[in-house]
């Protein structure tokens, strides 16, 4: 079967379903590529790149919806592409089936099988064909490039000469994949990064990337920020309430504030209004990755950069992973790469469209004639983090008596099995001579003091402390040494043997010492 990929015809649109890098590796599974002259060029992509990686160039979109039977792009089908979708083709692209029941309607008359990247259900076994975290990803990066260029100042702070610059302040509303991004390139940045999600937790992430999580004064149990999926999910009025007033709160702190809340098929909740962006000092930029959808900031307009009369800049792009173009057709290629792996397990360039697959299932909105949107939900469930079950914190009367219930038992563990070895022990001594029992008595007292000795040591010290008294408990060498040179041949037999495994310990431990404490040695 043949895949091609056609020039997109979205205006303004440089990204490319497919690379000279994914065609070498969609070839493997079987597959004739194909693509249209001219797709990749606005992503770095050229015709003669794509030539060498054994892909076949045609010149028109008609030639190649004609030629293929699997079509990878990027953006929704418009009307015109539409009709060129047969029972015997494949689409894969966004779709946004959500709002787009016009298209599954063609595409169901067609009869053709259209799989929707955003559709991919967030199970651990399909990240790899996530494009929507994919493209996230870079959405939060460039917003914080975008911002940066946008801003009048350094975001790392810096002494110098000419005086002392402070670091800039930035606000990420908002800790999915773009907003995590945005904080990671922030940070890298050198800025001081504040985030904020209704999922309280995600604040360990954002704590664990250098930012500081924003919390409200605000307590509802019933109040649970995370939706199926892993998004976000609408907050009651109160939580909103308290939220705006953190937000009023810091506004004018903040230079800049990179929003990206939005829950799907939903307007963008407006989170940063009117009277924030007249808090906010002039040079402030805000970034607005939901603009699409109305934005989250009040005065978002979207493709489009404005300057409020207070002089803060607002960004409504809606394109940022097509400004990195080459980058974002990599990784999305690469998702389309993996969609295709799934779609063909015996790596013979044959479809098989397994609809008892959660991945296959769930992107699928369209197949044989039918719509298949909204999927089921996947047999695998998107892991959600589960909320820490709440201890109960003891009254020092209630500790004192768990203590002392814990020292008694811990007291008549030891005393019985005290008791049953000296009745052993005194049964040894029943029956052995006098001499025996004087070394065999040491030896017993020996390994109980070494075992409570060991057993109080913490774990993570057992390896070094190991490798110590291993090496210092083979003084016992010098015992086998002396039995050497006796006159019984099993006595020298068994005295080589102790020599041996005690040198093994002695050089053992102390190399095992000797390459732990390297480890903590700078170069």
């Amino acid at each position: 079967m043949k895949i091609g990929t056609p020039k997109e015809v979205f205006n303004g649109e440089a990204r490319v379903a497919m690379t000279p890098d994914s065609a070498l590796q969609l070839q493997k599974l079987g597959y004739d590529c194909i693509i249209e002259s001219g797709a990749g060029t606005l992503a770095g992509f050229s015709d003669a790149s794509y030539q060498t990686a054994g892909v076949s160039v045609v010149e028109t979109a008609a030639d190649l919806w004609g030629a293929a039977d699997i079509i990878a792009k990027v953006r929704q089908p418009d009307d015109a592409e539409l009709q060129y979708l047969t029972a015997d083709k494949t689409l894969i692209s966004f779709f946004n089936p959500g709002g787009n029941a016009e298209g599954m309607e063609q595409a169901k008359s067609a009869g053709a099988t259209v799989v929707a990247m955003e559709m991919v259900p967030r199970i651990s076994r399909a990240q790899k064909m996530d494009a929507l975290s994919s493209m996230a990803n870079i959405a939060g990066y460039r917003a914080v490039i975008e911002a940066g260029n946008n801003f009048g100042r350094f975001f790392t702070g810096q002494i110098t000469a000419a005086g002392k610059v402070p670091p800039a302040k930035v606000l990420v509303v908002g800790a999915g994949v773009a907003g995590l991004a945005a904080i990671g390139t922030s940070t890298s940045l050198g800025a001081v990064t504040y985030a904020f999600d209704v999922r309280p937790e995600v604040a360990e992430q954002v704590e664990s990337m250098g930012a500081e999580f924003v919390y409200l004064d605000f307590e509802d149990e019933a109040t649970d920020g995370a939706a199926t999926g892993g998004y976000a999910s609408v907050q009651s009025e109160e939580f909103r309430n308290a939220q705006l007033a953190k937000f009023r709160e810091i506004a004018p702190d903040i230079d800049i504030v990179i929003t990206t809340a939005l829950i799907p098929n939903r307007p963008a909740p407006k989170l940063w209004l009117a009277d924030m962006v007249a808090a906010m000092k002039p040079g402030s930029v805000i970034v607005d990755l939901a603009a699409e959808r109305g934005g989250n900031a009040e005065g978002t307009v979207p493709d489009e950069k404005i300057v409020t009369d207070n002089g803060v800049t607002i960004i409504g792009y809606t394109d940022f992973p097509s400004r990195m173009a080459s980058q974002a057709s990599s990784l999305y290629a690469t998702n389309i790469r993996h969609m295709m792996t799934d779609l063909t397990p015996e790596k013979d360039g044959q479809v098989v469209h397994d609809m008892e697959d959660d991945v296959i299932r769930g992107a699928t909105v369209t197949h044989a004639g039918e719509i298949t949107f909204p999927p089921p939900p996947p047999k695998i469930k998107a892991i959600a983090a589960q909320k820490k079950p709440e201890v109960k914190e003891l009254t020092p009367e209630e500790l004192r008596a768990q203590e002392t219930a814990a020292f008694k038992a811990q007291t008549k563990t030891q005393v019985t099995l005290l008791t049953i070895g000296g009745l052993l022990l005194l049964g040894v001594g029943l029956v052995a001579p006098a001499s025996f029992m004087q070394h065999f008595i040491v030896f017993v007292l020996s390994v109980f003091i070494g075992f409570q000795v060991i057993w109080n040591v913490s774990h993570s010290l057992h390896t070094p402390l190991m490798a110590v008294t291993n090496a210092i408990s083979s003084i016992i060498i010098l015992g086998a040494v002396m039995q050497v040179g006796s006159g019984s041949a099993l006595v020298i037999l068994l005295a080589g043997l102790a020599i041996f495994m005690a040198g093994i310990n002695i050089f053992g431990g102390f190399l095992v010492t000797r390459r732990m404490l390297a480890m903590f040695q700078k170069s």
